[in-house]
């Protein structure tokens, strides 16, 4: 199974911890939703459970067994991470750029597949970057290389996508897409982490919310238990009103608290 666990898992860099000793379990199936300020350590997070760093103390376990266990090219079958920032200074086609989520199951000597050329064309056309694919990367605006790079993240057919700040560069017509499509590849039996400011469309498609401050957790769980005017005072800092939704998903309104004299 495609379960994500970490044991106590802590992080310190050039003597600062980044962040204390958590405990968490992503399930497939499950969308969770990072939320937290800038400084929370939500990147950090995303990076141990990518096995890009690893943890001081801890353990982060893949289906029972450590990543440090896994090969590479192992772990990037199973485990994709789209940063918030990848620098792409190379004029690649888009149509090569999703390409590259294939390398993971090629050899020197396997070249491409039929069954690879229909996995880049189903995440070309889930991401809606089909129109893009003859373009160079290059000539793409914010927005539009991040649609692609996630569209990579789905050409490898991992199980577990890890995003940080995936709507960050988005208008909200393709927020809301790529959010939609996080939650179709969730309910297809995907576990899908996300990094976001964003409570509201947290809010709107998560299962679970994990909510951490100062590098430590605050709250993790069910986002309906999880996430209310309370909770969001203590770690975002602001006064939140509930508000009614046609969706029945949770809406805040948000404000400053009044400064003391």
């Amino acid at each position: 199974m495609n379960v994500l666990q970490l044991h106590q898992v802590s992080y310190q860099r050039a003597q600062r911890t980044l962040l204390h000793p958590l405990s968490l379990t992503l399930g497939a199936g499950q969308l969770t939703a990072l939320l937290g300020p800038n400084g929370a350590g939500k990147s950090t997070l995303l990076r141990i459970c990518a096995g890009l760093w690893t943890p001081n103390q801890g353990e982060v376990q893949l289906a029972g067994r450590a990543l440090q266990r896994f090969s590479r090219r192992a772990l990037a079958q199973r485990l994709s991470f789209v940063p918030q920032n990848t620098q792409l200074d190379f004029a690649f086609t888009v149509r090569e750029v999703v390409n590259m989520g294939r390398h993971p199951h090629q050899t020197r000597w396997r070249r491409q597949s039929v069954a690879d050329q229909q996995q880049v064309q189903q995440a070309l056309q889930r991401t809606d970057c089909a129109q893009l694919q003859d373009r160079l990367i290059t000539e793409l605006s914010g927005g539009e290389r991040q649609r692609v790079l996630i569209a990579r993240s789905l050409a490898t057919g991992a199980d577990i996508l890890l995003l940080d700040e995936p709507t960050a560069s988005l208008d909200i017509a393709h927020a809301l897409e790529i959010l939609s499509l996080c939650r179709a590849l969730a309910d297809a039996g995907k576990t899908v982490l996300i990094a976001t400011h964003d409570v509201n469309l947290a809010a709107r498609y998560a299962d679970q919310l994990v909510l951490l401050a100062q590098g430590q957790l605050l709250h993790a769980g069910a986002t309906q238990k999880v996430l209310t005017a309370s909770t969001l005072a203590q770690v975002f800092q602001v006064h939140a009103e509930p508000l009614a939704a046609s969706t029945g998903a949770l809406q805040f309104f948000f404000q400053s608290p009044p400064k003391s004299a």
